[in-house]
């Protein structure tokens, strides 16, 4: 960071900005320092984020970035200080107070995006900090029982590979023990009964299969609670007040997942809003039960709704800020309810509603940059028809029509996952790509997106796995019936499994595409499922398919992006972390080779101290003035 500070003070006579020794660019044409301070009016904007409220006081932790990297702040005050209690060169997004006194709290935090977590205790009134997990393992889902006694948490400490449950003191880390001894990268500790004498476990399969559990925390005994032979999955399970049932949310027997209660006695499902055909993304039980929060993805937007548990009415809510709702979390009174919202013209901030009042109470207001964000533009819902007949949908975000007139540059950015959803928000420094540079913005939500049923969800498991790219191919015929688009300036782009559908849209859509931008794609399936980390393997062959079987081994060589390579003629940006656990870096190389074999032009980008996308704001700052360094060249034009 300070080079890059020092190389911006720079006078601007024909200089260009010296590569830090972090980054390794290759065929990255030269970034001059005027385009960085250019892009910088766009890129200062920072966003804060919900992590947990104050046992005892009206008082907020939340993640924010004033450096490099997000750290976790104390507000003591609505749109108070925000006063940074955690410090470093890497990233940490959230934490935890001890429930009781909140004297010191928990957060994890790993090392130059390895994704390696371990978790620290940080006491409030000496500064000190204390390493709790091994300094090698895998380390997740940090929990505390209601006595703030313990800790759960997942550890692939035992074998490197399955992630058992293991409890702590965190006064006294050296006594942890291992609770639950498993097969798999998919548990985690959830939530703690009230009596602190069970914890709710899941074993997520796949995106569409969970296990879940309850574990006796005396004995480590397990019994399962979800239906033996039925297969579904279940999210968000949260022990009710008395103990006697589970909230959560499931798609057992629906499209979509369902806000539900599980008695235990009976072992019988109750669903709460058997209406929704939405899925309810995640919710939040008041302590003393009376209360039940939850978010409604509702075409991409999440909506705010709170029922009374002993009616089951809807409690009126008033009118809050547009955007999406996000990481809601009741205050330990039962009456202040603290939530995210999130919006195309409003980077993320801290929000909480009174109940009993409805009052809406503002905590933070994060700075957008040099720029009004008042001026971004919203997003347009699409809608087109696949190859098949299936309906797709997205969203469009078109410059200025009075600045910019003709028919429009189109970046189309495909998410990852593949079972993520693009959700409308903040688009931060790619708002450039739009006020000024004129390109339309396309985020499609491709088949096995999540957020339109789990049919939908499996529409592009195994060979299946090029039906989503013909979606793309649609999308491109769409784009020619739009006289206010530009058919022969597309670019497409997308990170981690929208890398994959970079590369593949380039190799199958070569003629009709201008370029592409790879960050941490999928180059080669076989290679990727060989090299991910072990704990995450089993995980990802359910959705890609088992290399190991010679069927599959052979499809899944036919179709990825090295084996055709030979098709790409178009320039390619690939942009990849050192350290990436999920898809590793030689996955991103073996491409460039393939490309460049075939005498493909392409620049490539690596950052020593960064994993799966760059985290640390210097990196994401040269990343984005190469990118678009690269689009004036190869679309724009």
């Amino acid at each position: 960071m300070r080079a890059l500070l020092l190389a911006l003070a720079l006078p601007l006579l024909a200089q260009d900005l010296p590569m830090p020794a972090n980054l390794k660019a290759d065929g990255v044409a030269p970034i001059p320092i005027a385009l960085m301070k250019e892009l910088s009016r766009y890129s200062e904007s920072r966003g804060a984020v919900l992590s947990d409220w104050h046992p005892l006081r009206r008082e907020l932790l939340i993640a924010t970035r004033f450096g490099d990297v997000p750290h976790l702040h104390r507000v003591a005050q609505p749109m108070g200080a925000r006063t940074q209690v955690t410090f470093g060169p890497e990233r940490i997004s959230s934490g935890t107070f001890e429930p009781t006194m909140g004297n010191f709290l928990v957060y994890g935090q790993d090392t130059g995006g390895g994704e390696f977590f371990q978790f620290y205790r940080l006491d409030l009134q000496t500064r000190n900090t204390t390493l709790l997990t091994d300094g090698k393992s895998r380390n997740t889902g940090a929990r505390f029982s209601p006595d703030g006694r313990w800790l759960s948490y997942a550890s692939t400490r035992r074998n490197g590979t399955d992630t058992d449950i293991w409890l702590m003191n965190p006064l006294h880390p050296e006594g942890a023990r291992l609770l639950l001894q498993v097969q798999g990268g998919g548990w985690e500790a959830v939530d703690w009964s009230r009596d602190g004498r069970h914890l709710l476990v899941e074993n997520g399969l796949s995106i569409t299969e969970t296990e879940l559990y309850s574990v006796e925390v005396s004995t480590g005994k397990k019994l399962r609670l979800s239906p033996e032979g039925k297969v579904a999955a279940y999210g968000n399970p949260t022990f009710s007040a008395d103990g006697k049932g589970v909230y959560l949310t499931t798609d057992l027997d629906s499209e979509f997942q369902r806000l539900a209660y599980l008695d235990l006695a009976k072992g019988s499902f109750r669903f709460l809003r058997p209406a929704l055909r939405w899925n309810v993304s995640s919710l939040a039980l008041s302590r003393d039960g009376r209360h039940l929060a939850y978010e409604v993805n509702e075409d991409g937007l999440s909506v705010l709704r709170v029922l009374e548990t002993a009616t089951g009415k809807e409690r009126p809510l008033p009118r809050l800020p547009k955007g999406g709702v996000s990481g809601i979390s009741w205050r330990p009174n039962g009456l202040d309810l603290a939530f995210t919202i999130n919006s195309a013209q409003s980077p993320s901030d801290v929000y909480s509603l009174h109940l009993p009042t409805k009052k809406l109470t503002r905590w933070t207001q994060s700075e957008t940059g040099y720029v009004d964000a008042a001026t971004f533009r919203e997003p347009e819902l699409i809608h087109w028809k696949s190859f098949d007949g299936l309906g797709i949908s997205g969203f469009l975000y078109r410059p200025d029509p009075a600045r910019f007139q003709g028919p429009r540059p189109v970046i189309v950015n495909i998410h990852g996952g593949p079972e993520g959803q693009f959700k409308p928000g903040y688009l931060g420094a790619t708002n450039y790509l739009i006020n000024e540079l004129g390109c339309a913005v396309l985020y499609p939500n491709v088949r096995g997106s999540s957020g339109y049923g789990k049919t939908f969800l499996d529409l592009d498991n195994g060979f299946k796995r090029e039906d989503s790219v013909m979606d793309i191919g649609a999308l491109l015929d769409w784009i020619v019936g739009q006289p206010s688009l530009d058919k022969d300036r597309v670019m497409v782009t997308g990170g981690s499994y929208g890398g994959y559908m970079t590369l593949a849209c380039m190799t199958h859509f070569n003629a009709r595409l201008r370029c592409g931008v790879d960050v941490v794609g999928i180059s080669n399936f076989v290679t990727f499922l060989q090299n991910t980390q072990g704990y995450r393997r089993d995980l990802r062959r359910v959705e890609y398919g088992d290399e190991r079987d010679p069927k599959m081994r052979e499809f899944l060589t036919r179709i990825s992006p090295t084996t055709n390579a030979s098709k790409i003629t178009k320039p390619m940006f690939i942009v990849q972390g050192h350290n990436d656990p999920r898809v590793p870096y030689s996955e991103a190389t073996q491409m460039v080779e393939a490309i460049r074999r075939n005498q493909g032009p392409v620049w490539y980008l690596e950052a020593a101290d960064e994993g799966h996308g760059f985290a640390k704001k210097a990196n994401r700052d040269v990343q984005f003035a190469a990118t678009v360094l690269f689009i004036k060249q190869h679309l724009i034009k």
